[in-house]
């Protein structure tokens, strides 16, 4: 008689441990973008379907965007390595620049593959369209795939006529820029609920105006997992955003203290040399602070500055026009792609300094720095306080070419401030930094995207804290 192992008999009776559910079945296909042999199959299944036996063009389907570098071809292998069906996806404009417009076209299944496959490259093509930085994807579809389409989520956006037929217009709805509003700065109006922030003509600002004095102060916290990951980044940050916080009210920066958290001595001098070095690039000094040893990485900076005029984020008034005034020089952090700018690291200390007097010099009716939620979201943020809405004009943002309007839209992108104004004011000159209108304010509420073919689509709905609007102030 064989000897039973008890550490397996336990093992095999602990419910907890042991799955007996029926094994998941192997999908039929798998979906890849596509290689030489794959992107001739899908063209040969495309002359098949829409040449041969529908007849939607005459000889072949082929277009520009067939020739564009930037487009996807996805193709689905079934488990022999045979193309069953595959869809195209890139720019909506072949020819022009990647404004975050794309479109989905020549969605093809083989006859007889598995059921399912459609809507599999469906979902398929709407990922990849993210991945790629869309913020709006659209297809034009026939007729009678239009409930697959709004089955899976999609909204319908009007009637449409492609080779004498009719179709549907589609949109995939892209909720990247909201839920990042939305994570970061949601919750702040009913957190806040009871104090008196700023006073009179202020709320959701980026500094603090010191009551009966020209001071202002700011103060951040930086993420304990970037500390963490990155100490001495992690420092140059903390001058970095409250200095733009500074920058953004108009106010001149005095000097800053900081407050360190971390495990040992080791830890809080690469956090500190950080601090220093940017301090340093600024010109700002550092007047004191705290430090923890033994205790999870951590810092907070706060900022003191000065400016008998400061200037509010709700100053804003509909009608007025958006600038964007950015710093486009440098490139992603290692390691941070797509979601922190460092275009500040390799500036000298005259352009930093240029660059953050610029709004003091313009004077504008409102101004806020682009940091946590984004391009997008901090416009909706000044919207908010100003008490309307705002239109973003997608083409017209200035953008480093390496970014995608996904990215950029989302991203902290290092020096980058939002002003508004009335039309024709002049703009002080920001150093190496880019400034262009490239929208406006409008009653209402929330933020939306125009796009050049002139339509618009929401990006954030609402407002964005709950803070509400400022409360009036007198204007010198």
């Amino acid at each position: 008689m064989r000897a039973v192992d008890p550490d397996r008999l336990a093992l095999d009776r602990n419910v907890l441990l042991v799955d007996f559910r029926t094994p998941p079945t192997a999908p039929a296909w798998r979906i890849e973008p596509a290689d030489a042999v794959g992107l001739a199959a899908h063209h040969e299944l495309r002359r098949a379907a829409f040449v041969d036996d529908q007849g939607l063009f005459a000889g072949t389907d082929r277009d520009d965007a067939d020739d564009d570098p930037r487009g996807v071809t996805l193709v689905a292998r079934g488990t022999g390595g045979a193309v069953l069906g595959g869809v195209r996806l890139g720019p909506a404009d072949p020819a022009g620049p990647d404004v975050g417009w794309w479109t989905g076209s020549r969605l093809v299944v083989a006859p007889g593959s598995p059921a399912g496959l459609g809507p599999a490259l469906v979902r398929a093509a709407c990922a990849r369209a993210e991945a790629a930085g869309a913020l709006r994807f659209d297809a034009t579809v026939q007729d009678r795939y239009a409930r697959m389409f709004t089955r899976l989520g999609w909204h319908v956006t009007g009637p449409a006529e492609v080779g004498g037929r009719a179709h549907t217009a589609v949109t995939w709805p892209i909720g990247r820029l909201a839920a990042l509003a939305a994570a970061t700065k949601a919750p702040l109006g009913g957190l806040l609920t009871g104090f008196q922030l700023g006073g009179a003509g202020f709320v959701g600002d980026d500094g603090a105006p010191v009551p009966g004095t020209d001071v202002i102060a700011a103060c951040d916290a930086i993420l304990p997992a970037m500390v963490e990951r990155d100490p001495e980044w992690a420092g140059w940050c903390g001058v970095l955003v409250n200095v733009n916080d500074l920058s953004a009210m108009g106010a001149a920066p005095l000097g800053l203290l900081d407050a360190v958290g971390a495990r040992d001595a080791s830890f809080a001098a690469r956090v500190l040399s950080g601090l220093r070095a940017a301090a340093d690039a600024w010109g700002v000094p550092v007047l004191g602070g705290h430090t923890q040893f033994g205790v999870p990485a951590a810092l907070s900076v706060t900022a003191l500055g000065r400016t008998a005029w400061p200037v509010p984020a709700g100053g804003g008034r509909p009608g007025q026009q958006v600038r964007l005034t950015a710093d486009l020089g440098g490139g992603w952090r290692p390691g941070q792609t797509g979601r922190q700018w460092d275009s500040t690291s390799a500036r000298t200390t005259a352009e930093l300094q240029r660059m953050g007097s610029a709004v003091a010099r313009t004077a504008p009716a409102a101004a806020k720095d682009v940091s946590m939620a984004g391009l997008v979201g901090t416009l909706g943020m000044l919207a908010e306080a100003s008490g309307c809405g705002a239109v973003l004009d997608v083409a017209a943002v200035p953008r480093p070419t390496v970014a995608t309007v996904g990215d950029w839209f989302s991203c902290f992108p290092g020096t980058a401030f939002l002003t508004t104004d009335v039309p024709g004011r002049a703009v002080a000159d920001a150093g190496p930094a880019t400034t262009a209108v490239c929208g406006e304010l409008v009653p209402g509420a929330g933020v939306q995207l125009r796009w050049p073919d002139g339509s618009l689509t929401p990006a954030v709905p609402g407002p964005v804290t709950g803070l509400g609007a400022a409360t009036p102030r007198e204007t010198p």
